[in-house]
């Protein structure tokens, strides 16, 4: 063999060594999300990215970045958009008014029911918000069931009747539920939630309002006394990805990806049932807070003075689509 042709061999030796050794990289999925280590749903998302590794053989590789590691909150959905991160999750009422549709679960006591919460991800109400979210630009993957057992934690007094809102210094979620309160007689002011510990202590906030697992998760229970347990909002996780990554990955992974996807979100309804009246028992036993869980009757008082407000601002807010969010809803 000439000199040439070995060279030659050998080139072609490495070309097809490098384009093997390219072949065999996994794909990556990065999702950027918010919420801390200990949280229910990061456990979630951990079975989530194992199922897929699995349905994949290894081929698709999903890396979670919580506790806002890859970027805020609020940055979330435009830096999918823009594709420099694959994936993220937000909490569906963080669309403000870029998607104000996606506020339609936050209407008081409205989806409150577990049965109803069971069937939106197959539901119309689903797609309605998903071609919303293809309109700005995104893919939506999974609608994950964060939680519907909200607590009004507080330190001087319980917050049990309306009336007991009066002139308290409360965390607000987005301006749809600071109507709510204010329509109580609170005085929100809203704040991600890795900031709401400090503003407890304080003293810039006298109440907080979160889902029972965040509380604990967060240790509320240490700058705060009393928690008034009721299924006042229900909200979800949302995942979503990069259009163009989305389509460039094969078939049989974006197959995958879903099936996972479908699966997360069964799940998901379980593991925030159970790890919710864990977190009750825990924020008792464990942080010494005394709780009390709402009655009908409570639950009738204060849905008779939030949710009118609540609506009024979700239909000026969202004139065109939100009308057809809510009958969705209420045909689930």
């Amino acid at each position: 063999m000439t000199r040439l042709s070995m060279s030659r061999l050998v080139a072609a030796v490495a070309a097809f060594a490098i384009a093997g050794l390219a072949a065999a990289q996994p794909v990556v999925m990065r999702i950027s999300h918010q919420v801390p280590p200990a949280h229910h749903m990061t456990k979630l998302l951990e079975g989530f990215a194992a199922d897929v590794k699995q349905r994949t053989n290894g081929q698709v590789e999903v890396q979670l970045f919580g506790s806002e590691q890859l970027a805020k909150a609020a940055e979330n959905f435009p830096q999918v958009a823009r594709g420099n991160i694959e994936a993220a999750m937000s909490v569906n009422f963080q669309w403000g008014t870029t998607i104000p549709e996606m506020s339609a679960t936050l209407m008081p006591y409205a989806m409150s029911d577990l049965e109803r919460i069971k069937r939106f991800p197959a539901s119309e109400a689903r797609k309605f918000l998903d071609g919303k979210l293809a309109q700005r630009g995104v893919q939506s993957v999974a609608w994950l069931y964060i939680t519907r057992e909200t607590i009004i934690t507080s330190k001087q007094r319980p917050i049990i009747a309306v009336d007991d809102f009066k002139g308290v210094k409360i965390r607000g979620l987005n301006t749809l539920t600071d109507n709510g309160l204010r329509a109580a007689g609170a005085a929100p002011s809203a704040m991600p939630g890795s900031e709401v510990y400090q503003a407890l202590q304080s003293g810039v906030l006298d109440a907080g309002l979160t889902d029972v697992s965040a509380a604990f998760s967060r240790r509320y229970f240490e700058v705060q006394k009393f928690g008034t347990v009721g299924p006042i909002f229900t909200i979800y996780f949302h995942m979503y990805a990069n259009p163009a990554w989305w389509q460039k990955l094969s078939p049989a992974h974006r197959q995958a990806i879903e099936a996972a996807a479908a699966k997360a979100e069964q799940e998901a309804i379980t593991v925030t049932e159970a790890t919710a009246a864990a977190a009750i028992k825990d924020l008792q036993t464990k942080g010494g807070m005394t709780i009390h869980l709402q009655t009908k009757q409570e639950q009738d008082a204060w849905r008779a003075v939030m949710e009118p407000a609540v609506r009024e601002a979700f239909l000026k807010s969202a004139p065109e689509g939100g009308p057809r969010i809510l009958e969705l809803l209420n045909k689930i």
